[in-house]
């Protein structure tokens, strides 16, 4: 793994004036280790940050499967004008994590200069090595502005899971998503060569919020990825069968890459949607049941 370079002027979060920067990241590392047991475990070897990012300590809910829980904390929740979140983990040769987050994460209303946020995520991925990439949504405030990037990086054999769950505005409070934009990029990659790259821009006063042929109004979204699935189609079929069925959700194939998307107006509806996924994907992927993560039941 790369060691993580300190973004420049990390000190900075105290002005108030376009220049204003706080910076916090996190550089994981997860290696399969031979313990004695009937299959390595999955150890966390490897963790460094900077700023108020980081993990506690690695959970394995699954005993001695190999698969090692992480849970990222970034203890202020939300992200505000001039924060600058890096987020990188490795899993080695024959390793399996999984990373989720505590929380939903917030994106503030952006400040009077209009300074933006950004958060960055690499996620690397070795031969026969697994990663599932499970964060809770990300809700954005009107106003807010911003970029999130997510790369993953796969070498031969390696397989992945992981989603995006994104809700614009806080309807319940009647504070749609009026002003303010946001920019997604994703980047999935095999050794090397592109297979999935994907930018969006989600602008309230763009036609495409609004349009039929592109947001068309609706208040939440959701992106589900999977590579290494043995029978993709198989695996289509059966989300086809088992899922709710409504109009707001489909899913097709790739290039090797599982695509589920979700378009509505109910976070908790793409939440569950993305959890039911998982569940039927998972077995197909490495031939284990979902096991859900204490977090998100507290």
């Amino acid at each position: 793994m790369t060691a993580y370079e300190p973004i420049p002027n990390a000190g900075s979060g105290h002005r108030f004036d376009t220049e204003r920067r706080w910076a916090a990241a996190i550089a994981l590392g997860f290696e399969a280790r031979d313990e004695g047991g009937a299959a390595p475990i999955t150890r966390l070897v490897r963790r460094r940050h900077v700023g108020p990012l980081r993990v506690q300590r690695p959970f394995y809910p699954e005993g001695k499967t190999g698969c090692c829980h992480v849970y990222l904390l970034h203890p202020p929740g939300g992200l505000v004008s001039g924060d600058e979140l890096r987020i990188e983990a490795e899993v080695g040769e024959g390793g399996h994590a999984l990373l989720t987050t505590p929380a939903a994460a917030k994106l503030y209303k952006a400040d009077s200069h209009g300074v933006a946020w950004g958060q960055h995520t690499r996620l690397q991925v070795a031969q026969d090595a697994t990663l599932e990439y499970l964060p809770q949504e990300t809700i954005a405030f009107d106003g807010s502005r911003g970029e999130q990037t997510t790369t993953v990086e796969l070498a031969t054999g390696a397989k992945t899971l992981g989603w995006e769950v994104l809700a614009l505005g806080r309807p319940a409070s009647d504070l749609p998503f009026a002003t303010g934009a946001l920019e997604q990029r994703f980047h999935l990659s095999l050794d090397g060569k592109p297979l999935w790259i994907e930018r969006q821009l989600l602008a309230p006063k763009h036609p495409r919020f609004t349009g039929a042929w592109g947001q068309g109004g609706a208040t939440v979204q959701a992106t589900l990825w999977a590579v290494g699935l043995d029978d993709e189609a198989a695996a289509i079929e059966a989300l086809r069968e088992e899922l709710p069925d409504h109009n707001r959700w489909a899913v097709t194939r790739r290039q090797g890459v599982l695509l589920l998307r979700y378009l509505g107006a109910d976070r908790n509806e793409a939440w569950a949607l993305c959890e039911q996924a998982w569940h039927l994907l998972r077995p197909r992927l490495i031939g284990l049941p979902a096991h859900t993560p204490r977090i998100w039941l507290t």
